[in-house]
C-alpha cells in the first residue's frame, strides 16, 4: 500500500513498565505490517524501578512522551495530559485510538471523542480492577466510570474470556463490543539449566522456585514469603529467586530474615528466560491477574507453574497438565510446590506439556494477526475516510 493510504493507529499507554501490557505493545510495534499501518506510541512516565527505560529501547515505532500521563491520579497532570493528547490527535488524525491501562483508557477515549477526529476507539483490559485494588466506594466509582467509557468505545478487548465475563457481570459494556485477544510472547533463546544457574549464582543441585513480577500489593509478595517458609520447612535446601522490583521491595528484604541465604533478589532482568531455565517451578501468588505473561513465558521455557486460580490464569495454566492451581491460600500453594519439587518425572512432563501448549496458543505472531484483523474490521467505524 502507498504510505499515505496506511491505517493510522495511535496507541496510548500510561506506563511502559516491565509487565504484560508493555510486552504486548512492543510485540505489536515490531510485528504490525508497516506498509499497511502507521503505528505510533504515546506514553506517560514511570520511574526506573519499574523498568520503563529498559522497555523503550526495544520500541520499533515512533514514541511520544505525554507529560502528566503517569500512574497516579493528579488533576493538574491529568488535564495537561488530556489537552496534549487532543493536540496530538488533531495533528496525527488517527483512524484508530487504541488505549491500554485504566488512566490512559479514560484520558485517551475522552480525548478521542473531544478532538473531533472521528477515530474508532479500542480499549484493552489486560486484567481488571474489580478485585483487590479499591475500597468499596472507590470500586463503585471505578465501575461507573468504566461503564461510561464503554459507551464511547467501539471495541473492548480482554486478554481472556474470564476477564470479559467478570467485566460484563459488572455491567461494563455490551457483549457484542468485546473481543478476546490472548497475549502473545516471543521468548528469547533459553539457556541450558546449568548455564542459567551459573549466571545467577545458584547451586546446581538445589531445588529452585522463581517469582517473576512486580513487588506490589496485588501480587502478594507477602504470600510468596509464606509459601517459601512452608516449603523450606520440608525442603530446607530450596532456593527462591525473585526477579522484579517495586514499592514492596523493602518489605520483602525485611521479610526474608528467617532464611536470608535461601533467597536471591535479582531486581529487574531483561533475560527472564535465564530465570525460567534456572527454576524448577515458577510461583505466582497474586490476588488478581488477567493472563500474566510470566506464566506464558515460563511455559515456553518448559518450566511448570504453581499459581493462584484468579482472573484468566486457568486459560494459561492447564491445571494438572501444565502446572498446578490453588486457591489464594499459602498452605495449598506450598503443597503444590513441594509436590513438583519432590517428583521430577511429574515436573518434567508438565514442563514439556507447558512448552507445547503456550508456544502454540500464545505466540506473538498470533497476537499481531488478531490485532491487525481487529484494526481492519474497524475501517467502517472511523468517522473519517481512510485515505
Amino acid at each position: 500500500m502507498k504510505p499515505d493510504s496506511r491505517i493510522r493507529v495511535m496507541e496510548i499507554i500510561a506506563r511502559m513498565n516491565v509487565g504484560g501490557p508493555a510486552t504486548q505493545v512492543l510485540g505489536l510495534s515490531k510485528g504490525l505490517n508497516s506498509e499497511e499501518f502507521d503505528h505510533r506510541l504515546y506514553i506517560g512516565h514511570v520511574g526506573d524501578a519499574e523498568g520503563d527505560h529498559l522497555r523503550l529501547r526495544d520500541a520499533a515505532v515512533p514514541v511520544h512522551r505525554v507529560r502528566g500521563l503517569g500512574r497516579s491520579i493528579s488533576p493538574a497532570n491529568d488535564v495537561r495530559a488530556f489537552f496534549q493528547l487532543v493536540r496530538a490527535m488533531r495533528e496525527f488524525r488517527p483512524h484508530i485510538v487504541h488505549t491500554r491501562t485504566a488512566k490512559a483508557g479514560a484520558l485517551g477515549r475522552t480525548a478521542a471523542l473531544m478532538s473531533g477526529v472521528g477515530a474508532a476507539r479500542i480499549h484493552v483490559f489486560h486484567g481488571h480492577l474489580l478485585h483487590g485494588y479499591f475500597s468499596p466506594a472507590k470500586l463503585r466509582l471505578y465501575i461507573r466510570t468504566e461503564r461510561a467509557l464503554a459507551s464511547m468505545s467501539d471495541r473492548l478487548v480482554t486478554v481472556g474470556a474470564q476477564v470479559r465475563d467478570e467485566l460484563l457481570a459488572a455491567g461494563i459494556g455490551r457483549r457484542e463490543q468485546y473481543v478476546v485477544i490472548p497475549p502473545g510472547v516471543r521468548l528469547g533463546p533459553v539457556p541450558g539449566r546449568e548455564a542459567a544457574r551459573a549466571e545467577l549464582g545458584l547451586p546446581q543441585d538445589a531445588p529452585v522456585v522463581a517469582y517473576v513480577g512486580r513487588l506490589t500489593r496485588i501480587k502478594r509478595p507477602d504470600r510468596f514469603l509464606e509459601v517459601a517458609d512452608a516449603v523450606l520447612r520440608r525442603i530446607p535446601g530450596c532456593r527462591f529467586v525473585v526477579c522484579g522490583d517495586g514499592e514492596l521491595r523493602q518489605e520483602l528484604e525485611q521479610g526474608i530474615g528467617f532464611a536470608p541465604n535461601s533467597f536471591h533478589l535479582l531486581g529487574w532482568r531483561k533475560d527472564v528466560e535465564t530465570v525460567y531455565s534456572a527454576a524448577d517451578v515458577v510461583l505466582m501468588t497474586a490476588d488478581n491477574e488477567g493472563t500474566p505473561l510470566t506464566l506464558v513465558e515460563a511455559g515456553m521455557a518448559g518450566t511448570p507453574a504453581v499459581s493462584t486460580r484468579v482472573g484468566s490464569i486457568a486459560e494459561i495454566v492447564r491445571d494438572g497438565h501444565t502446572g498446578l492451581l490453588a486457591a489464594t491460600d499459602a498452605a495449598e500453594l506450598a503443597e503444590h510446590v513441594v509436590r513438583l519439587l519432590s517428583d521430577s518425572g511429574l515436573s518434567r512432563r508438565m514442563g514439556e506439556a507447558a512448552r507445547e501448549w503456550t508456544t502454540g496458543a500464545f505466540g506473538v505472531e498470533r497476537l499481531v494477526s488478531d490485532t491487525q484483523a481487529l484494526y481492519r474490521s474497524l475501517r467502517g467505524a472511523s468517522k473519517h475516510r481512510l485515505v
